[in-house]
């Protein structure tokens, strides 16, 4: 009996594989950003950083970075803990909560934030009673973390399932043999392989909130100095026709972006090393 190479390849080989992903890069991505980068430094220095550290500027960073990155630690948190309900347990509706997760992946988000306003303005179903306890969740930095919240936790849920899928229970059972109660199981044994992916899925998220318009325009009022985030501000530009303005802001939010990113990858790398050291 004659056995298939394993290094046989089942699509086209290294080169043709290698050239076609590269040539698909480079369209969708390399050149679009290479533009982007060649129009930005045609502006001028000098007008580049008087457009960037302006005061309604840095506000509307302030207002973007910070509500990205809160909404990124709650969808650490919760869609670790969505994740773990998905993996370990077995319920009547399993399956459509597990559809529900990949809804604002679907979900238009011009209509995500039409929802979100109507449910949270003061009037709305949820808005009433947390305007009744003095909190303003629409038209206020709440809103804003409500909706990226809203499209960031299936870039959590969706990167540590695998992880939790493929943990070999044994060492959990070893642990509890041993006397470890949940939590200290949990902490010890479950945390240390999950975290990497969970760090992984909260930069998807916050890159994803950096850049985030379509559901945050509606529920933040667009407040300038108060509710105005960068992507609205790069619209307004765009409509004013100052288009070097709006590149300007827009190439700060891309490097921030992509420099978080790049530290998490490098930072999984390093953790990755380590284990298998």
């Amino acid at each position: 009996m004659k056995f298939m190479n394993c290094n046989t390849s089942v699509i086209p080989g290294f080169t043709i594989s290698l050239t076609v992903s590269m040539l698909y890069l480079s369209l969708i991505v390399l050149i679009p950003v290479a533009i982007f980068l060649i129009d930005a430094t045609g502006m001028g220095l000098n007008k580049f950083i008087d457009t960037i550290v302006s005061e309604r500027v840095i506000h509307a960073y302030v207002i973007t970075f910070g509500t990205s990155l809160i909404a990124a630690i709650v969808n650490a948190i919760m869609g670790t803990i969505l994740a773990w309900v998905l993996v370990r347990y077995r319920f009547p509706g399993r399956r459509i909560m597990a559809g529900l997760v990949d809804l604002p992946f679907a979900l238009p988000t011009a209509v995500a934030g039409i929802a979100l306003t109507s449910l949270y303005a003061e009037s709305g179903w949820f808005g009433q009673f947390f305007y009744s306890l003095g909190i303003e969740t629409a038209f206020s930095e709440i809103g804003i973390i409500i909706a990226l919240v809203f499209v960031g936790i299936p870039f959590v849920t969706r990167t540590v399932e695998p992880v939790l899928h493929e943990f070999d229970e044994q060492y959990e059972e070893a642990a509890l043999v041993m006397g470890a109660n949940g939590w200290k199981r949990f902490t010890s044994i479950i945390l240390p392989e999950i975290y990497p992916s969970i760090l992984l899925g909260a930069g998807l998220a916050f890159a994803r909130g950096v850049g985030e318009y379509g559901s945050v325009v509606f529920i933040s009022g667009n407040l300038p100095f108060k509710t105005e985030i960068a992507p609205l501000l790069i619209m307004n530009q765009l409509e004013a026709y100052d288009y070097d303005a709006a590149v300007a802001i827009a190439l700060v939010l891309l490097v921030f972006s992509f420099l978080s990113l790049a530290a998490i990858n490098l930072y999984q790398r390093h953790v990755y090393q380590l284990r298998g050291a």
